[in-house]
This record gives C-alpha cells, structure tokens and sequence, in this order.
C-alpha cells in the first residue's frame, strides 16, 4: 500500500493506493488520472479531465518514518524563473 499526494490546479489530495511492486511514472500519471476522474480523491473530481493533464507533472517518491511509501505527484517547479 502507498500513499499518493495529487496536487493540481492549487489543490492537493491524499489517496491509499495499493501497488503490487515498482510502479513507473507513466503509470502513476495514469492511475492519478482516473481517480482524479471517478472521484475517488477527496476534494479533486474531475469527471472531464484531459487524458494528458499530468504529462509534465513530476513524480517524486519518499519513504516515510516507519517505512510507509509516499508518492507525490506535482506540477514542475520553475525554480530560479523571473
């Protein structure tokens, strides 16, 4: 089980996530993409959400204290940009 952290369009949501090993990116932007779609992350239904709405996002992965797995997926950060 893992945690993913969606954030999109200013907002940001927790989802438990069952995952039977090493899931890649695009596979991550995939799945985010249909539960953003059927509801199924607290605070982000979007039911006509664009099959390319996470392409550019970043996947970062962490562990967490006690082990756990946390999966956040992120807008790209324009550090430095004016």
């Amino acid at each position: 089980m893992a945690t993913l952290n969606i954030t999109y369009d200013g907002m940001s949501a927790d989802v438990p996530v069952e995952m039977d090993g090493p899931v890649p990116d695009t596979d991550i932007r995939r799945i985010a993409t249909e539960l953003v779609r059927s509801g199924g992350v607290p605070g982000l239904h979007l039911s006509q959400l664009r099959d390319d709405a996470f392409a550019h996002f970043v996947v970062d992965r962490f562990r967490g204290a006690r082990g756990e797995e946390r999966i956040y997926l992120r807008p790209k950060v324009p550090f430095g940009a004016r």
